[in-house]
C-alpha cells in the first residue's frame, strides 16, 4: 500500500469536485480503474442494484448519467479532504446541501480500485 501525500489528496479532491461541477462524465471517471468498484445507498434507488454495489466503468457510467439527469443542478463542495494510507476520504456538501463523504481506494497506479458513498440522513 502506498502512502497518500497531502499534495496528491488535495489535488485530486479539488479535480474530483471541478470534474462533478461540469458535469463531465468522461473527466470524472478518468479518476477511476476500467474494473473499479463503486458503493453507495442511492445506487438501489437509482439503478435497482439491491446490493448497492456496481463494478466497471461502464455500469458505473450509466448509473452516474442517470443520476446526474436526475439532478441537473448538481453542485459538490468541498469541506475536507483526509489522506490515509491507499486511501483518500473527501468530505463534502452534495445534493440539496446534502452532507456527503466518499472514500477511495487507490491502486499502484493512483487511479481508484474502490469508491464507498456515504450520506448524511
Amino acid at each position: 500500500m502506498n502512502t497518500i501525500t497531502p499534495e496528491f489528496a488535495q489535488a485530486f479532491s479539488q479535480e474530483w469536485i471541478e470534474a462533478w461541477n461540469c458535469h463531465d462524465l468522461d473527466r470524472i471517471l478518468s479518476h477511476y480503474s476500467d474494473g473499479f468498484e463503486m458503493s453507495s445507498p442511492l445506487i438501489a434507488q437509482i439503478v435497482g442494484e439491491p446490493t448497492g454495489i456496481l463494478r466497471g466503468k461502464e455500469r458505473v457510467r450509466a448509473y452516474w448519467e442517470k443520476a446526474l439527469k436526475m439532478v441537473p443542478d448538481l453542485h459538490f463542495e468541498g469541506i475536507a479532504t483526509l489522506a490515509g494510507v491507499g486511501s483518500i476520504v473527501i468530505h463534502y456538501r452534495g445534493a440539496n446541501g446534502r452532507l456527503a463523504a466518499e472514500v477511495f481506494f487507490f491502486g499502484p497506479d493512483n487511479l481508484v480500485q474502490k469508491a464507498f458513498a456515504n450520506y448524511a440522513s
